[in-house]
């Protein structure tokens, strides 16, 4: 009651209204554009809701109405009437009205309750709502509605635009974008009357609305009135179908999910006028494959778009069904799924994931396996079989040794390519220790089992291990053998005796000596006992010897078939003895002749034996001949000296014996000569043809001064 108390009051006040602009002049179209009604529960099929007044001030001749909401229309008296029951009609209702001679729009707004309070100060505005109240103007313009996708011929007319101006050199001019802005010309007036064209198809998904002014000039141009706001609003088509845009959809649903579990949301977008039914989207699923075990495994929410199942937990068994994967066809159509709508479709992929519910299970509950001795390696695979997702970890095996791995001689692992179990020898076995083995493995998944399943006694298997015997090579005790002797022991002296043992004590085997390497030949071994003797001095300064240590290898050689070989090291450290007298360097000097700053020659020792059988050396001269000295030796220090000329020399090569003696005991000495050679000098240039020597340049006497300077520092 209280709903229809409220149609009833807005209709006598547009009456009121009306009867009170009855005595203004006559303007083309509705003489009341702005409505305000409260939102009602609902509207009622046939009841009217409020009456328009459109008049073209010319009878009215061919007049019709177009509502923009299809779910009511305008009769021809003007009542405007729901076609059916109505919770729901938005916040505004458009009116379009058009005959011979005028058209024009009218504007209902819907408001609720809290906005009731300020609705009819609203209605009354002087200003922007009601056109027929506003103060009067010489340009009379309303909104111009065009339904975009026109078909020509183009220019179409419109609208019209009145003006009280009329005279001689009255012009209409529109402006705004659409006519003179980007982009241009769109639109036109004619000058003189008024009429508003359009010359192209419009696009309401390119642009919904124009905004334009329309403006009343001279015959020079000068503004008489306006600018006028006028509106022309594009009336939407259904032209665009319901787009998928954010595929692949690919949804993901446990497997034993409840009946009504979400899988997974997909929209589609229309790019018609959402606030009508061009883009109100209704969603449905077309086709199911495969179509087993239910043709109807899910559904589509029409509105939203979610997929749910619609099955039993039971049906939705993965290892029960043809295929994990659904492909379903859905569609989505516009004008909220009628048939005429247009619409679009997309493929959602559903894949139905696994859970662990099936336990590994052994194919065998013994393996049995055979290895020999002193081997590495896998010896088994061990087979299971498994129902789940070989591509989850409900599928993949995790294998472990439970009993018999005191020793830690095996280890398990998972092939990833089959699911085996890989048993591996990490530690090589012995025969004569234990001949079998038996171990006992089980097998579990990554993931763990649902709480109703739990592992088996097929989930655990034993695996038999036969060790075969092999000839096994004897094995010297220790490896490597260590001593330490003089170098320039006695030829065939001990150096020691190696011991070999056989690992096959159950064969009673003889072993049997030989020398394998011996680079430089000193060494005997007896074929029999292992003795090691010499046969040859031992030569710590040998090329064979490093860091002091001799290295020499060595074979014990069982009686087996085929015989077996073990190898063993000896590494002999030699003690140094005094075996090496010093070297003198160097053997050849030139100075010159009457050069006060050359006439000093400095010598350097060396011996190849290690302290305290070498420095500090011992430098003397030799007894010299003649009448007078030519030269005497000062030493430097433990590993140099030095020769001082005497006297000036003539041009000539001379030999000075000396002796160099190294502090070994006993010490070791050694009587060289020095090949001095006296050369003429001038200007820092060395001339030594006349001496028919061989040549040594100044520099090496520079470089054995500074070595000398060197090691004199480094003492001090």
């Amino acid at each position: 009651m209280q709903h229809k108390t409220q149609l009833a009051l807005s209709f006598l006040l547009s009456q009121v209204l009306l009867l009170a602009c009855a005595d203004l002049e006559c303007v083309p179209g509705f003489q009341q554009k702005a409505f305000y009604i409260e939102e009602p529960f609902q509207f009622t099929e046939d009841q009217p809701v409020l009456k328009l007044k459109f008049d073209d001030c010319k009878g009215n001749n061919k007049l019709t109405f177009e509502v923009s909401n299809p779910d009511f229309k305008v009769e021809h008296n003007g009542t405007l009437v729901a076609l059916k029951h109505i919770s729901e009609a938005g916040r505004t209702l458009f009116v379009h009205a058009q005959s011979e001679h005028a058209e024009d729009l009218a504007e209902i707004l819907i408001i609720d309750k809290k906005e009731k309070h300020g609705a009819l100060k609203e209605i009354l505005k002087t200003e922007n709502n009601l056109g027929f109240l506003r103060q009067k103007r010489a340009i009379l313009s309303s909104p111009v509605l065009v339904p975009e996708n026109q078909r020509g011929p183009f220019p179409k007319y419109i609208g019209k635009v009145v003006s009280r101006s009329v005279g001689e050199g009255v012009r209409f001019r529109l402006s705004g974008k659409g006519a003179d802005e980007d982009p241009k010309g769109i639109f036109k007036i004619n000058e003189i009357t008024g009429d508003i064209s359009v010359t192209q198809v419009l696009d309401r998904e390119a642009a919904a609305s124009y905004e334009l002014e329309v403006e009343i000039t001279d015959v020079n141009g000068k503004i008489i009135d306006g600018p006028v706001r006028l509106e022309v609003l594009v009336i939407d088509q259904n032209d665009n179908k319901p787009l998928f845009k954010d595929g692949p959809y690919v949804g993901h649903v446990m497997e034993g999910s409840p009946t009504g579990t979400t899988v997974m949301r997909i929209t589609a977008v229309d790019g018609d006028d959402a606030n009508t039914d061009n883009a109100l989207i209704r969603y449905d699923i077309l086709k199911q494959t495969p179509d087993k075990p239910s043709p109807n495994m899910f559904f589509i929410d029409p509105e939203k778009g979610d997929i749910v199942t619609v099955v039993s937990s039971a049906l939705l068994d993965r290892e029960t069904m043809e295929t994990p994967q659904y492909e379903l066809v859905i569609e989505a159509k516009d004008l909220g799924g009628h048939d005429v709508g247009l619409s679009g479709t997309a493929t959602a992929t559903i894949v139905i994931d696994d859970k662990n519910d099936h336990a590994p299970e052994f194919t065998k509950k013994e393996f049995l396996a055979t290895v020999k001795e002193g081997i590495t390696g896998v010896i088994v695979n061990l087979t299971i079989r498994d129902q789940d997702d070989p591509a989850t970890g409900a599928w993949r095996a995790v294998y472990t040794i439970i009993n018999g791995n005191a020793g830690q001689s095996f280890e398990i692992h998972t092939n990833p390519q089959n699911n085996e179990g890989m048993l591996s020898v990490v530690k090589p076995l012995d025969y004569e220790i234990s001949a079998f083995h038996r171990l006992m493995i089980k097998v579990e998944n990554e993931d763990p089992l649902v709480p109703d399943i739990v592992y088996g006694p097929s989930s655990t298997a034993t695996v038999q291990i036969t060790v075969e015997d092999v000839n096994e090579g004897p094995i010297f005790h220790p490896n490597p053998m260590r001593v330490t002797k003089l170098e320039n022991i006695p030829i065939g002296s001990k150096v020691l005796t190696v011991n070999a043992t056989d690992p096959d004590t159950l064969q009673h085997q003889t072993i049997r000596y030989s020398i394998y390497k011996d680079p430089a030949g000193w060494l005997e071994i007896s074929p029999t006992n292992g003795t090691i003797i010499t046969t040859a001095p031992l030569d710590r300064e040998s090329v064979h010897v490093q860091n002091d240590t001799y290295t020499a290898l060595f074979l014990a050689i069982d009686n087996g078939h085929p015989p077996a070989t073990g190898t063993g090291t000896l590494y002999i450290t030699l003690g140094d003895v005094n075996d090496n007298v010093p070297s003198l360097y160097p053997t050849l000097a030139k100075v010159c002749d009457d050069g006060k700053d050359l006439r000093i020659v400095v010598l350097g020792a060396t011996d190849k034996d290690l302290p305290p059988n070498t420095d500090p050396f011992t430098f003397e001269l030799s007894k010299q001949t003649g009448p007078e000295k030519m030269w005497r030796l000062a030493t430097l220090n433990d590993t140099h000296a030095q020769i001082i000329l005497l006297q000036n020399l003539q041009k000539a090569n001379y030999n000075i014996p000396i002796s160099v003696t190294d502090s070994g005991n006993p010490p070791l000495t050694n009587n060289t000569e020095l090949k001095l050679q006296v050369c003429a000098c001038r200007k820092s240039k060395m001339d030594c043809s006349a001496t028919d020597a061989l040549h040594i340049s100044m520099t090496l006497i520079f470089l054995s001064l500074f070595s000398l300077l060197c090691k004199s520092f480094s003492v001090l």
